[in-house]
């Protein structure tokens, strides 16, 4: 593998803008990206950011199709850095923390599990119930990352693509991928 390859999955919860902005930074840092996304995903892209499948597959350098189960990322074989999912419904953490893979996207993300590699998870649903929060400590404890899509205030965001840019730096922070996206805190407050 001589790129770093990433796949991004895309699920139905509010916060696709945060995928796109992925999927764009880890192209510019020469990462293979890969993407599946759910029905639901497609039609939250297209309701909140306007972008459609077409679209979709000329940012990426894989588009699979959800319900293909035998494609390339289903496996273990297929080697990847890692795997986020951003944003993950509490649908998609439900069933991956309940080891049932009935599509691509969860079974993608149960290979990484079980291979031991990277699996980032970016909830964005609020408030969440004690189902919720059971579900992400127990992908947690099988060695998922659960990074919330809750960006800080620090860096002084001035625009939407501040916040933006600051979650999903935390995200490269978590893949080791370099970034300017946001300044770092540098214990000044001034």
């Amino acid at each position: 593998m001589s790129r770093k390859r990433y796949i991004i999955g895309i699920t139905g919860a509010s916060g696709s803008i945060y995928a796109l902005r992925l999927i764009d930074v880890l192209r510019e840092a020469g990462a293979e990206v890969h993407c599946v996304v759910t029905d639901s995903g497609y039609e939250v892209l297209a309701y909140e950011c306007g972008v459609g499948k077409e679209e979709l597959e000329k940012r990426v350098d894989v588009l699979y199709d959800n319900g293909a189960i035998g494609s390339a990322i289903a496996s273990g074989s297929f080697r990847t850095e890692a795997m986020v999912i951003v944003p993950c419904s509490m649908h998609t953490a439900g069933a991956l923390s309940s080891g049932v893979t009935a599509d691509l996207l969860t079974r993608a993300a149960d290979v990484a599990l079980k291979e031991g590699r990277r699996l980032i998870l970016v909830p964005r649903e609020t408030p969440m119930h004690a189902i919720h929060l059971e579900n992400l400590a127990k992908l947690a404890r099988v060695g998922a990352r659960i990074l919330p899509a809750a960006p800080g205030f620090y860096h002084r965001p001035k625009t939407l693509e501040d916040l933006v840019d600051m979650l999903v730096g935390k995200i490269c922070d978590q893949l080791g991928v370099d970034h300017t996206l946001f300044p770092r805190w540098d214990g000044n407050s001034t």
